[in-house]
């Protein structure tokens, strides 16, 4: 009997094409399905992770789950598939769970930060988990327009015209920044995000804290949406997927810690 398995999964995004399972290209999901096959014998496992991140974006903990044949103690999972991974991708924890938890569908929203520094960063490990842009010289505006982002809405504005199609409709239920030394960080909370949203998101935000777009401009992209505007989308190397909340988990609202 198969015993389902859930896993949180944290990976540096540049030296991967994506989450998503791809031939001739390497992926998160790909390498965690070829580290269960060495594990288990050589049996062929399926990952379902609780979302697609693109090429080049991180994740401290994405989620995911897999049904295994083999019984493998949960506790020591983490280890075995460590020692056969590459040092960029590391799983966090693994926990045995119902059947009916699913990674992707029993998620109730997520998490994602956006880090932005002024100047590459004196220390060179600090380099891939941000995006080096311009500085933001409009600090009200940005806080103001991150209000304007929150809410149950269509957000066609905010991705691409294949994606919108499918339906967009979407809820955020928070956006905060948070201003560092040398760059800032954007943190979105919501109950699930279009492919580009947050970074186009961050584009948007950014442009108002530069004064190239004002804040009525903003409302109506977000009044009026049109798929595929012609948004700035933010270099995927500042985004990180920082939780995914489920059932047991604490609301949106109340917390940001990485439990």
């Amino acid at each position: 009997m198969e015993v389902r398995t859930k896993l949180v999964v944290a990976y540096l995004g540049g030296g991967f094409s994506g989450w998503q399972r791809q031939q001739r290209r390497r992926t998160v999901q790909g390498d965690l399905e070829r580290a269960l096959e060495s594990v288990t014998g050589g049996l062929r496992v399926a990952v379902v992770g609780a979302g697609r991140t693109d090429a080049g974006v991180h994740a401290a903990g994405q989620v995911a789950h897999v049904d295994l044949a083999v019984a493998i103690p949960p506790q020591v999972l983490p280890q075995l598939l460590n020692a056969r991974l590459g040092a960029d991708v590391r799983v966090r924890s693994a926990l045995t769970v119902s059947r009916r938890f699913h990674a992707r569908t029993s998620a109730l929203g997520k998490h994602y930060a956006y880090r932005v520094r002024y100047r590459p960063p004196e220390l060179p490990w600090l380099e891939p988990l941000s995006a080096t842009l311009p500085a933001v010289d409009r600090p009200e505006a940005l806080e103001a327009a991150c209000q304007r982002l929150v809410g149950r809405r269509d957000w066609s504005s905010f991705t691409v015209p294949e994606v919108a199609r499918r339906g967009a409709v979407r809820t955020v239920n928070r956006v905060e920044v948070v201003w560092r030394r040398q760059g800032l960080e954007l943190h979105v909370f919501g109950d699930g995000f279009l492919r580009y949203q947050v970074r186009r998101m961050v584009g948007a935000l950014l442009a108002v804290g530069r004064g190239r777009m004002s804040i009525d401009e903003l409302d109506g992209l977000v009044r009026r949406p049109v798929a595929g505007s012609p948004l700035p989308t933010a270099p995927a190397s500042g985004l990180c997927l920082e939780r995914v909340y489920y059932r047991s988990s604490p609301r949106l609202r109340d917390t940001e810690d990485q439990s």
